[in-house]
C-alpha cells in the first residue's frame, strides 16, 4: 500500500481557486453577522455566514439546508464546514468540517476517527463542488443576523 504524501502545490491551487469563488458570493460586501443564501431547488440551499472581519483574514461558515416541503431533513443533510478567507495570499483553506477542527494535511490510515489519508484535500475539493453549484445554480437573498 502506497503511503500519500501530500502535495502542497495542489492544495495551494484549490485554495486560490476557491477563494475567488468565494469572493463572488460574497460580492466584496464582507460584514460580521451577513448570511447570503443561495437556492439551488425547493430541496437545497446553501448559506455562507460572516463569523469574523479581520484586516488580513475572514472566518465564514458555509452550511448546507435540504429539506423537503417545510420538513427540514436531520443534520446528516446539513454538513457545514467553517472556511478562512486569507487575504494578503488570496486563499481560502476549510479549518473546519462537520464540528471537527485542525485537519491534519495527511492521516496515517486506517486510524481511530477514520479520516481519509487525504482529508484535508477532499473537504477543500468538496467546497469547491459547492461553490461551483452556488455560482451556477444559486438564486441569492442577503439577510442580517
Amino acid at each position: 500500500m502506497a503511503i500519500y504524501r501530500p502535495r502542497l502545490s495542489n492544495l495551494m491551487n484549490l485554495c486560490e481557486v476557491n477563494y475567488m469563488m468565494l469572493l463572488r458570493l460574497l460580492a466584496d460586501k464582507e460584514q460580521v453577522g451577513e448570511i447570503r443564501c443561495f437556492f439551488i431547488s425547493d430541496f437545497l440551499s446553501y448559506s455562507i455566514r460572516v463569523n469574523e472581519v479581520t484586516r488580513y483574514t475572514s472566518l465564514i461558515t458555509m452550511k448546507q439546508d435540504a429539506s423537503i416541503g417545510n420538513q427540514h431533513l436531520s443534520d446528516y443533510f446539513s454538513p457545514k464546514m467553517v472556511i478562512r478567507l486569507y487575504h494578503d495570499a488570496r486563499l481560502a483553506e476549510v479549518v473546519s468540517n462537520q464540528d471537527v477542527w485542525a485537519i491534519k494535511p495527511r492521516y496515517d490510515y486506517p486510524n481511530q476517527a477514520m479520516h481519509l489519508p487525504d482529508e484535508k484535500q477532499q473537504i477543500n475539493e468538496f467546497l469547491k463542488e459547492w461553490l461551483q453549484l452556488s455560482l451556477q445554480l444559486g438564486q441569492s437573498k442577503v439577510e442580517f443576523a
